[in-house]
């Protein structure tokens, strides 16, 4: 469980859901050939084109591997495309040398928490929580840079990083800012992260450290995801009573069981305040292969930023439906598609390659 220090340290702090409005973006550079073998030539102007996009709607810190590159770089997202064809906001792009493994900042960069409550007036506004990153259950090589990016951006940006001592992907939580999460058995429970603690310890580290009170579960991920199961693959809050879930209408698609599933749970889940929540759905693009892998493929990893949402498309007809639907579902934002069919062969799309700062 966690110390009662540290748990009393962040009893007056709650993750503010993503929607609520950001100091920034961070995004890592990618430069791990192996991320995506035979396509990685085609991938950075794809980063610098998401860069631009955040860009025009909030500042972006990016990491760059090595520092010899920055200025490569920023030429690099000086010349992308943005959403309304003006000049990139290069006044809103910080670039830092910072070394990584690789581009997944959703997993191993740092999650805020900012405090709620008065009852702690000399303690920090906002800390950054620094959970333990282990490549996905030791998946893929070394993970030792990414492990300490939070406590690195620290450092470089002046704020408090604490540390709640268990392993914890930012994919595999969201949060609606009012006292829900929503996360999946398949993921949070699976031996490969945190072989020592039951569903009920999970429970209270994410109570603890992220503010919550009300646990939802789903089950399992979607085919081709890699992480055992992320959330935002799958579900997502779009407001403190309102989810948005992809579904499978194919009924012999290797995904139609699982997200019916999903769905089926979703219907019967309660609100913090034990209300039924809204439930909209987006649909699923059509079957994604590469080199004989199935690919995640998923509107779900759309990126919510100030007065924007950043969604990845596939070049395929359900692009228009899940753009449509996102607009409704936040109709005082932006939504802006970004190409994702070659950055999926990563095994991850815009959400799990950004990571907010709430103000």
């Amino acid at each position: 469980m966690l110390a009662p220090e540290l748990e009393r340290r962040l009893s007056s702090y709650r993750m503010p859901p993503e929607w609520a409005p950001h100091l920034a973006t961070y995004i890592v550079w990618p430069h791990n050939l192996d991320t995506w073998p035979g396509k990685f030539a085609r991938i950075p102007p794809l980063f610098a084109q998401m860069a631009a996009a955040i860009a025009h709607f909030e500042p972006v810190r990016i990491l760059v591997n090595d520092a010899d590159a920055i200025a490569e770089v920023r030429a690099m997202i000086a010349n992308a495309p943005t959403p309304d064809d003006s000049p990139v906001r290069l006044d809103r792009i910080n670039l830092i040398a910072i070394p990584t493994n690789d581009s997944w900042i959703r997993d191993h960069g740092p999650i805020f928490v900012n405090r709620f409550s008065s009852a702690s007036p000399n303690s920090p506004a906002q800390i950054a929580l620094d959970w333990r990153f282990n490549s996905w259950g030791e998946k893929y090589g070394r993970y030792d840079l990414d492990d300490v990016v939070p406590r690195r951006l620290g450092e470089y940006y002046g704020f408090d990083v604490i540390e709640p001592g268990i392993v914890l992907e930012g994919g595999s939580i969201d949060v609606n800012g009012a006292g829900s999460l929503l996360t999946t058995e398949a993921c949070l429970l699976n031996r490969n992260r945190n072989p020592s603690l039951s569903r009920t310890e999970i429970e209270a580290y994410l109570r603890a450290g992220l503010g919550v009170t009300n646990i939802c579960w789903l089950g399992d991920g979607i085919a081709g995801d890699d992480t055992d199961g992320h959330i935002d693959d799958l579900a997502r809050f779009v407001a403190p009573r309102t989810i948005v879930t992809v579904v499978e209408s194919d009924p012999a698609d290797a995904n139609y069981r699982v997200l019916d599933d999903n769905l089926a749970r979703l219907r019967a889940l309660r609100d913090e305040h034990d209300r039924p929540f809204t439930i909209e759905t987006l649909p699923m693009p059509p079957a994604l292969h590469y080199d004989g892998t199935r690919l995640p493929a998923s509107y779900a990893n759309f990126y919510v930023v100030n007065s924007g949402v950043i969604v990845p498309t596939f070049d395929c007809a359900a692009d228009a439906v899940a753009i449509a639907t996102l607009e409704r579902l936040f109709p005082d934002r932006r939504v802006v598609g970004l190409p994702a069919t070659d950055l999926v062969w990563g095994l991850g799309a815009v959400h799990c390659l950004t990571q907010q700062h709430p103000l």
